[in-house]
């Protein structure tokens, strides 16, 4: 029988108290266990911490990995940020021979492959860093008052993503059940252009868009 241990992770109290991120995790890991687990499945252990990714100490993870190490249970976790942000801790606990991972939201990835993303991952975060910053050094230069460019971009972000989330909530009907089933995110969008949902633009839908769609209710 297949045994695993699982850990899930949400970065703060407010998170944990509420439950958001939880619920999404909790949801791709049952997933995994019912479609891609090969054959009759055990978990030992269930861990959750609240704490940020980029901390390499959490107490819930070590315990986690402790039973993983004493019991050869793979450690499961929904997606690879979960278990941190940096790519170096995911390096260095790929290189421990008593730790076996499985990425619930990447079924089939290998060790290379969850390394490669990592780094893409870590890479991206860095660029986005920098641009805001150096978005925000040309607003100071041209003298705008960076507070209130903060929270008037805050609000309209937060409006942009709203109307996002309730726009993928109404295609939850039909992307899920497909995804469930193994569909490919092109068949999903030839699923979608045929029943004749339009995607927010009016036009037709990419696997891209179906990708994104997804990740939104993901964080649901």
């Amino acid at each position: 029988m297949q045994q695993y241990v699982t850990y899930k992770r949400v970065s703060t109290a407010d998170q944990g108290r509420s439950g958001l991120g939880l619920a999404a995790q909790e949801r791709d890991i049952g997933i995994f266990l019912e479609a891609y687990s090969e054959g009759p499945y055990e978990v030992l252990g269930d861990f959750v911490e609240v704490q940020t990714g980029k901390a390499d100490s959490r107490a819930e993870l070590t315990k986690a990995l402790e039973l993983a190490r004493a019991t050869g249970a793979e450690l499961l976790v929904a997606k690879l940020d979960r278990l941190s942000r940096k790519v170096s801790f995911i390096a260095t606990l790929m290189e421990d021979c008593k730790v076996s991972l499985r990425v619930a939201a990447m079924p089939s990835a290998d060790k290379f492959q969850l390394h490669i993303y990592a780094a893409l991952a870590e890479q991206e975060r860095e660029f986005i860093s920098v641009r805001t910053k150096a978005a925000l050094a040309e607003a100071k230069a041209r003298g705008v008052k960076l507070g209130g460019l903060r929270d008037a971009t805050e609000k309209r972000n937060a409006a942009v993503q709203a109307n996002a989330k309730e726009r993928a909530e109404k295609v939850a009907g039909i992307i899920v059940p497909l995804r469930n089933q193994g569909a490919s995110l092109r068949d999903i969008a030839a699923a979608l252009n045929k029943s004749g949902v339009v995607t927010a633009r009016g036009g037709q839908w990419q696997a891209s868009q179906v990708q994104r769609t997804l990740r939104r209710l993901d964080d649901v």
